[in-house]
């Protein structure tokens, strides 16, 4: 199980390697995603919070990266957090998500990436649920849900 100290030793020292990597091009992202996507992913943006597509959406599925279809977080890993945005409390596996120091916008935090394609999902906080105590705060539009068993078409 990933616990609070696994992050900060992930964004102090060193990222777990990605199972493969996806590097393209910038007007090749542009062209691959949305605007909404784009902003968000290679843009380090943020979506407005209670007005994205999975903030109140909890259909059984997995959740995949938007950017490069690989997969980020399971449907047991969702809980219904009051943040504005989907709320995880692990990741798929240990090496799909880069751990970033973020102290933009007046604030200390974890920014969370994908650690296949690098594009921004959010952030990780030390409040989450028990037992990990941890809440993955994530962009609707990084996000992609497929069914079990559906093959994601990227």
């Amino acid at each position: 199980m990933f616990r609070w100290a696994d992050v900060l030793k992930y964004a102090k020292y060193s990222n777990p390697e990605p199972p493969r990597r996806l590097e393209l091009p910038e007007p090749e992202w542009a062209r691959r995603l949305t605007p909404e996507q784009y902003a968000v992913l290679r843009g380090r943006g943020t979506e407005p919070p209670y007005r994205n597509a999975y903030c109140r959406s909890y259909e059984p599925g997995r959740y995949l990266c938007a950017g490069c279809g690989s997969r980020r977080c399971g449907r047991a890993a969702r809980y219904r957090a009051i943040s504005g945005w989907p709320s995880f409390t692990q990741p798929a596996a240990r090496n799909v998500i880069s751990y970033h120091f973020d102290d933009s916008h007046h604030m200390q935090r974890v920014e969370v990436r994908c650690n296949v394609c690098q594009g921004h999902l959010g952030h990780v906080f030390p409040d989450g649920p028990e037992p990990a105590g941890l809440r993955y705060c994530i962009n609707s539009v990084s996000l992609r849900r497929v069914d079990e068993g559906e093959s994601p078409d990227f």
